[in-house]
């Protein structure tokens, strides 16, 4: 069956306290503003969540799971998927001493600074990350040398099956960008911070997240970083600025004037015209360094699976 098909979008309205959106446009969802139409929940609770991974997986329906919908590449041509938007009903954040659990849809942001408020560091270099929680675990995010793995204690998630567990983090294999949580959808977060002064962690903060605006292009839609650093001497973005690649253009993308690792729509850009511009690069940067870069943006096919690497 397909996610788009009638029968299925009304076993969802019928089964979910949440809304379900039929041809909703992806493009809304995407810190990209790229993507076309798919069948979009946004559910209330976790129930929700479970329910309409246990429905999909009777259907045989493929599924993903987006946040604020940063560091993906919607295809144009829409999802023939569920799309499992995680937001509101889901972005609770709550203390006990050092142990802080947040929900898989409070942008990571708003973690950051609630945690650091409250006099607890170890998020709050996450001020400038543009996803949520749930997002953020997943792919083990990071910046300014910190990563979620370093925070992480236990993750709720639920199975495909729709069944709910608790994972402790020795459990998970971390690693760059990376969490080895596939075919899973993060509902909860378990972190173990620790106490510090509340005004040197907000002036903290602060600091990195106005380096944040004046460093990188996040005042035009785009993706975060586009490729993972390859290790040595030299991050990906400047290995694509020595090979002379800022301001170039596939069509309505661009490599960012302001930061080389980020590639940015100019205004009506499409997913292929960010392939084209990200093939480009890697082909550049491979013919001048030898050096092979791997996107960190993940590329998503019309089934909801990753495309590309």
């Amino acid at each position: 069956m397909s996610a788009r098909n009638p029968a299925f979008i009304e076993a969802l309205r019928h089964l979910l306290a949440g809304e379900v959106r039929a041809d909703e446009p992806l493009a809304r969802y995407s810190t990209y503003r790229i993507g076309g139409p798919a069948t979009v929940i946004l559910p209330a609770d976790v129930d929700d969540v479970c329910a309409a991974l246990l429905l999909a997986s009777r259907e045989g329906i493929p599924w993903l799971a987006l946040g604020l919908g940063s560091n993906v590449l919607l295809p144009d041509e829409g999802l023939d998927a569920l799309v499992i938007r995680l937001g509101r009903g889901l972005d609770a954040i709550r203390g006990a001493g050092s142990t802080w659990r947040m929900g898989a849809g409070l942008p990571a942001p708003l973690a950051a600074r609630k945690t650091a408020e409250a006099g607890f560091g170890g998020l709050h270099k996450m001020v400038g990350v543009p996803g949520t929680v749930g997002g953020g675990v997943y792919m083990n995010a990071g910046c300014h040398g910190a990563q979620w793995s370093d925070v992480v204690r236990r993750v709720t998630v639920a199975e495909e099956s729709g069944e709910v567990r608790d994972i402790p983090a020795k459990d998970i294999p971390f690693r760059y960008r990376w969490s080895g949580l596939e075919r899973r959808v993060v509902l909860e977060a378990e972190g173990e911070l620790r106490e510090e002064d509340p005004a040197h962690l907000s002036a903290e903060g602060a600091e990195l997240f106005r380096w944040r605006q004046e460093g990188t292009p996040f005042n035009q839609p785009c993706c975060g970083s586009v490729f993972k650093n390859p290790g040595g001497d030299r991050t990906a973005g400047q290995l694509i600025e020595a090979a002379a690649l800022k301001g170039a253009r596939e069509w309505a993308a661009e490599v960012s004037l302001m930061h080389a690792n980020y590639i940015v729509n100019t205004g009506g850009a499409t997913a292929a015209d960010v392939r084209r511009l990200i093939e480009r690069v890697r082909t550049t940067v491979r013919n001048r360094f030898s050096v092979e870069l791997e996107t960190e943006v993940k590329i998503i096919g019309e089934r909801g699976e990753y495309a590309g690497s």
